[in-house]
């Protein structure tokens, strides 16, 4: 049985999801974060597994379904922090994001079914800005994390060169949008409409302020130029 790793801040308003302020107050980015995490946990439920693990920044919250352990997130960059918790584990591992709320025990089902690691070293799920999603190992390598320069559009190939430079036999999931933009929220809910990130984000929606209108003379009708 393979472990399940979620690597997660805790959603507090100023702390996640950055830069989707603005439009989002810092509040409303961290209800989207907290949405996201709700549905990647639920998921990671449904899917079977030896050990579900959710590595944390920060604290628990309501958020946390029962049936999940929390380990801390080490200190270091975010390569650091991934390896360290590869490092947790023994035989097969996959590690997965809070910023994809459409993962389904569908999506990793190539992963954890029968045969998932026959003839497999690692499993990679690239991402559609250029980073990655999902990785896997059938017997951790924090070794083949260390280094691989993090959140740029170059992030994901870079990984997955790491891991066929090693000579490892490397299988491909579907490629994921992650939530990182205000477009991305949008899209990704469009997506998935009856998940708790589609409520969170149409409940946001809802509650803005509706546009005022602009009331001032036109250029057109004073005969100013622009």
């Amino acid at each position: 049985m393979t472990t399940l790793l979620v690597i997660a801040k805790e959603p507090l308003p100023g702390r996640v999801k950055t830069r989707l302020t603005p439009p989002y107050t810092p509040q409303q980015a961290a209800q989207i974060a907290e949405a996201a995490l709700s549905d990647t946990l639920t998921a990671v439920l449904d899917c079977p597994a030896r050990r579900r693990i959710l590595v944390l920044e920060g604290a628990p919250g309501k958020w946390l379904p029962p049936g999940i352990e929390v380990v801390p997130q080490s200190g270091g960059g975010l390569d650091e922090r991934l390896a360290a918790a590869f490092a947790l584990c023994t035989g097969p591992a996959l590690l997965v994001g809070m910023d994809t709320p459409q993962l389904t025990p569908a999506l990793l089902a190539p992963v954890l079914g029968p045969g998932g690691w026959s003839g497999c070293d690692a499993w990679f799920g690239p991402a559609a800005d250029g980073g990655f999603w999902a990785l896997g190992f059938a017997e951790p390598r924090p070794e083949l994390i260390r280094g691989v320069p993090m959140s740029t559009p170059g992030t994901g190939a870079a990984q997955r060169a790491r891991l066929t430079d090693a000579g490892l036999a490397v299988r491909d999931l579907p490629e994921l949008r992650d939530v990182d933009t205000a477009d991305d929220v949008r899209t990704v809910a469009a997506a998935i409409p009856h998940s708790g990130f589609a409520a969170a984000f149409a409940g946001i929606a809802a509650a803005a302020p509706a546009p005022v209108p602009d009331t001032a003379p036109s250029a057109h009708r004073t005969g100013a130029r622009t």
